[in-house]
C-alpha cells in the first residue's frame, strides 16, 4: 500500500520515514538524512568525467524544503556530507557553513568515510552518535543489545521491481531485523545505489511524495 510516510516504534520512540529520503523522530525532533556526497560532479569533472554541477543545488533545495516542513530542533547528517575533500571549493564550504543560520536549526554531522580531511565550522562533528535506545553511524554497527536500533547510511540501499517484464530501481529505506539496523536511502540525487539482501524488509521510495512498504 502506498502512503505519503511510513511510522513504526522503536522501544519508545517514534519514527517516521519519508518520502523524501529523510527520516524524522518527532519526540526528539531530530531530521535524519545520509550520502548526500557534495562536490561530487566537480570530482569526477576534475578526472576528467563531464558531469554538471546542478546536483549540489537540488540537493541545497531539497534539505531547505524538508527542514521547512518539519521543524526540526536537529538535522543529524549520517556521513557523506561530502564526496571528497579534494572537491571542497570556497564557495561549497560557504554554503555548508552557513546551513545552521540558513535553516535555523542545528546541523550535526557523524563523519563518514568520504568526510575524511574535511574540516567544516558551525556543524558539531561526532564519530557515533547515541540517543535512548538508538545508535547513529555512518556505517553499520555490529551490537549484541536487542534493544538498541542502529540508524546509519553507506549502504546507499535499493530494490528492483518488476512489472510486465520492465524492472523500475528504487531507493529505499531498509531493514536488517537480525542485527537491528536500519539503513537510510543516498539523499544526494549523484549517488548510485546497491540491492538489498532479500532477508531485508524495505520500503521504496517511489515518489517524491509516496512510498511503498514491500
Amino acid at each position: 500500500m502506498r502512503k505519503s510516510s511510513y511510522k513504526f516504534i522503536w522501544e519508545d520512540t517514534l519514527l517516521e520515514m519519508l518520502p523524501s529520503r529523510a527520516l524524522f523522530l518527532p519526540e526528539t525532533k531530530e531530521l535524519l538524512i545520509c550520502d548526500i556526497h557534495l562536490g561530487k560532479a566537480e570530482y569526477f569533472q576534475q578526472n576528467g568525467i563531464p558531469l554538471t554541477n546542478n546536483s549540489d543545488k537540488n540537493n541545497f533545495a531539497r534539505i531547505k524544503k524538508i527542514v521547512k516542513k518539519y521543524i526540526p530542533e536537529k538535522l543529524i547528517i549520517l556521513g557523506d556530507l561530502f564526496h571528497s575533500k579534494y572537491s571542497i571549493d570556497k564557495t561549497l564550504q560557504k554554503k555548508v557553513e552557513g546551513l545552521p543560520e540558513l535553516l535555523k536549526t542545528n546541523v550535526e554531522l557523524v563523519l563518514g568515510n568520504h568526510d575524511a580531511g574535511c574540516d567544516i565550522k558551525n556543524i558539531k562533528i561526532f564519530d557515533i552518535k547515541k540517543t535512548k535506545h538508538i545508535t547513529y553511524s555512518h556505517e553499520p554497527l555490529v551490537s549484541a543489545d536487542k534493544k538498541t536500533l542502529n540508524i546509519c547510511g553507506h549502504y546507499h540501499p535499493k530494490i528492483n521491481l518488476k512489472n510486465n517484464g520492465d524492472k523500475l530501481s528504487f531507493r529505499c529505506f531498509a531493514m536488517d531485523t537480525n542485527k537491528n539496523t536500519l539503513y537510510l536511502p543516498a539523499f544526494g540525487d549523484l549517488t548510485g545505489g546497491y540491492p538489498c539482501q532479500k532477508s531485508f524488509k524495505k520500503w521504496a521510495i517511489i515518489s517524491e511524495k509516496e512510498i511503498l512498504e514491500i
